[in-house]
């Protein structure tokens, strides 16, 4: 069975320390051990770079979700990377990274080269969940008068995010709301491009039994449905991330929650849930649902233009969904060199951003692929 080494988790500056509770992974081997992701600071599991290597400063974000070693003598990050106002960055390649690493006998950080090192951007499916809930208001106003429109803008959003790869790392479930104190599931979690299309073109004018809106209820639970999915990623050892995309053409008509529980039901949500909202005519409350849909919010004014705002947002979700990155690098340190400190950089134009954290290099030899 390959061994497995443990990363050192570095902290900022600030945290206090405390006791890490180790989580056995569902990787490539039974030996594979990492840390619980810390995502209290924006840097997650890093910390800010020593002043030694004057990168100057950060216009790109790197937050480390989880990091880990693998004998002979291979290290593997896993971060996010936006950019300082939280928008996401997608599209890294390797060639984008620079490594530095410090060991004891280095006054400042030595750069690794890419090459060399064999450094690659990896896939990240052992590591990452990504979960998309798409919420859709079917209420009498929506079936009676824009429901094709719906439909169509619908799926060709569950096109544009889905890349038919049906991979388990990436996912997405279908639910529906209206006056009911229900979050009706029209599609469970499924990786399925064809199935969540056929559920989109299953959707009939008679779906309904109660034409009133019952928003904020959706909202609080959309947001308990997402938080729950995170919870059984961290069960099985990995990172989770989810996204809920919600479609409404008017306000709440039902009273059932209050505005502020729903509010602040989106505003307390773990951190690696995004929320998404869009809007149609002009019934709807923009500013409610700029709340709601903190992360990105949309609006279209008549259902012609559903499907190119439906379109718009799909792009966002995507580049969440594909700001995440497993960078992994052969290191040139040996066993006997103890614990060393790791900086990676990323350039992306003018831009840069750069992380610092440690490994410990115990048991390291040649031969890493």
């Amino acid at each position: 069975m390959k061994m497995m080494t443990y990363f050192k988790r570095a902290l900022v500056a600030f945290s206090l320390l405390t006791d890490f509770s180790l989580a056995v992974s569902c990787g490539n081997s039974d030996d594979d051990v990492r840390f619980d992701p810390n995502l209290d600071s924006d840097l997650g599991l890093g910390q800010s770079v020593d002043d030694c290597i004057d990168l100057g400063s950060n216009e790109l974000l790197l937050s480390i979700q989880d990091e880990f070693t693998t004998l002979p003598g291979k290290v593997s990050v896993f971060f996010r990377v936006t950019d300082v106002t939280g928008n996401p960055v997608a599209g890294l390649t390797a060639n984008q990274f620079t490594i530095y690493e410090q060991g004891r006998n280095d006054d400042c950080f030595r750069t690794i080269s890419p090459s060399e090192s064999q450094a690659r951007i990896s896939p990240n499916s052992q590591v990452f969940t990504n979960h998309t809930l798409l919420v859709l208001d079917l209420s009498n106003s929506v079936l009676s008068s824009s429901l094709s429109e719906l439909k169509s803008a619908s799926s060709s959003f569950i096109n544009n995010v889905m890349d038919g790869s049906d991979s388990d790392s990436f996912q997405m479930a279908i639910y529906w709301f209206d006056g009911q104190d229900e979050l009706h599931q029209l599609e469970p979690l499924t990786p399925s491009r064809e199935a969540l299309l056929e559920a989109i073109d299953g959707i009939t004018t008679d779906i309904s039994s109660d034409p009133s809106t019952d928003l904020y209820g959706a909202v609080i639970k959309s947001t308990d449905v997402a938080e729950a999915l995170l919870e059984d990623s961290q069960e099985n050892s990995t990172i989770g991330a989810a996204s809920v995309v919600l479609f409404t053409d008017g306000t709440d008509q039902a009273s059932r929650y209050r505005e502020s529980d729903a509010l602040d039901k989106v505003a307390d949500a773990d951190s690696n849930i995004s929320f998404f909202t869009i809007g149609l005519g002009t019934e709807i409350d923009t500013q409610i649902l700029e709340s709601v849909g903190k992360t990105f919010s949309v609006f279209a004014g008549n259902k012609e233009e559903l499907e190119t705002t439906f379109n718009q947002l799909s792009q966002k979700v995507s580049e969440r969904a594909n700001s995440f990155y497993l960078f992994e690098y052969c290191s040139p340190k040996r066993d006997g060199s103890g614990e060393n400190n790791l900086v990676i950089q990323v350039l992306r134009g003018s831009q840069q951003g750069a992380v610092q954290t440690q490994f410990d290099a115990s048991g390291f030899t040649g031969g890493c692929q």
